[in-house]
């Protein structure tokens, strides 16, 4: 929520305090009184005085710093009288974020920390750091040659956590199996619309951004991915891809027989590398961006796609609040009283000004409180 409050309608809490800026207006009197003094002082000391060097004379000494804190005292009784102002609270929407997990065989490739598939976990508890969980919403959907949701649209953390704790170690598709060694994209993408549509069924159409984010190392495609991306768009939902693995690569996992020796089929690939051209392309066909895990930091990543959801977000509503402004008067008599320290020379002179303006501070918060 962003609130914006409304200056020229200010209200006072307690505006009886109000009297006491009588002693910051007779100190801000006596002030320019010694200022004027000062100067007189010096334009005839200037004058009057022969030395054998040109003379150098402070022209104002430590008269800033008592102007700061009369300027501060003033601002002190001003938050007593608890400025309020109108505020006008604009409610953004949240995000709806639809993770697609590459589940195929090329996933257990340990070319990266663990396996891509762990790796990719890791991110995930990233992401979950990274979301407000108010208004935000997560699901996950993971996809080989066939697919399957696995947590639907929450925004209870613990809820995705707990699936994300059983989904740590290994995808939940068997390597054994023949349809683990596809990756069907275009499928991926029709359950992670299929997601949203399920939830607009039950809970009606949701008011904030929807994204997709791809985790794949976009090794050995099937489908008509052109088509899921055009239907993605069309829906307003925008895929953002997140390459796993490395360039370089790694060895497929093994299958074995039951005596033992190694199950080897010569249409199945033996390696698996990240293939980021097709990625790259993928990303701008969806109207997302493309990253890639290792070569930025997970929280980066992480918050760079969370930011763009948050600037597609829609503005909601606008609620009228009364918004308490004496903390900013208080803040800002400390910057002045601070600023006036600067012109201060003598050691004991600052301990001494630092004390009583700590005590004052502590006072004015036991009374502010």
């Amino acid at each position: 929520m962003i609130p914006t409050v409304d200056l020229p309608n200010l209200s006072l809490g307690v505006p009886q305090y109000l009297w006491l800026l009588v002693v910051p207006a007779l100190l801000l009197v006596a002030w320019c009184w010694q200022l004027w003094r000062r100067l007189s002082d010096r334009r005839r000391a200037l004058q009057g005085r022969v030395v054998p060097v040109r003379e150098q004379l402070p022209l104002v000494g430590n008269l800033p710093f008592w102007l700061c804190v009369i300027l501060a005292s003033a601002l002190v009784v001003v938050a007593l009288a608890r400025p309020r102002g109108p505020a006008t609270v604009v409610r953004e929407g949240g995000l709806d974020i639809v993770i697609l997990q590459d589940a195929s065989a090329s996933m257990h490739v340990r070319d990266v920390s663990g396996n891509r598939w762990r790796r990719s976990m890791q991110f995930i508890r990233t992401l979950t750091d990274a979301l407000s969980w108010k208004n935000d919403r997560i699901a996950m959907a993971v996809f080989a040659h066939i697919a399957a949701p696995q947590v639907r649209l929450t925004r209870d953390p613990n809820v995705f956590l707990f699936f994300l704790d059983h989904l740590s170690a290994a995808p939940p598709f068997r390597i054994e199996d023949e349809t683990t060694w596809d990756t069907n994209l275009e499928l991926g993408i029709h359950w992670g619309l299929r997601v949203i549509e399920r939830d607009t069924e039950q809970h009606g159409r949701s008011p904030n951004a929807q994204m997709f984010i791809l985790l794949t190392d976009g090794e050995a495609w099937s489908g008509e991915v052109a088509n899921a991306l055009k239907r993605a768009d069309q829906e307003a939902v925008p895929v953002n891809v997140i390459g796993v693995g490395t360039l370089g690569g790694g060895a497929m996992p093994v299958l074995f027989n039951a005596d033992g020796t190694p199950n080897i089929d010569p249409e199945t690939p033996t390696s698996s590398r990240l293939d980021r051209p097709s990625l790259q392309r993928v990303a701008a066909t969806g109207g997302g961006r493309y990253f890639e895990l290792d070569r930025d930091g997970d929280r980066q990543i992480a918050s760079r796609i969370v930011d763009a959801g948050r600037r597609q977000a829609p503005k909601l509503d606008s609620t009228e609040e009364a918004e308490d402004l004496y903390w900013y008067v208080l803040a800002t008599a400390a910057v002045l009283v601070a600023l006036g320290i600067l012109f201060l020379r003598e050691r004991s002179e600052l301990l001494i000004h630092l004390a009583g303006a700590s005590a004052i501070f502590v006072a004015m918060y036991g009374l502010l409180r």
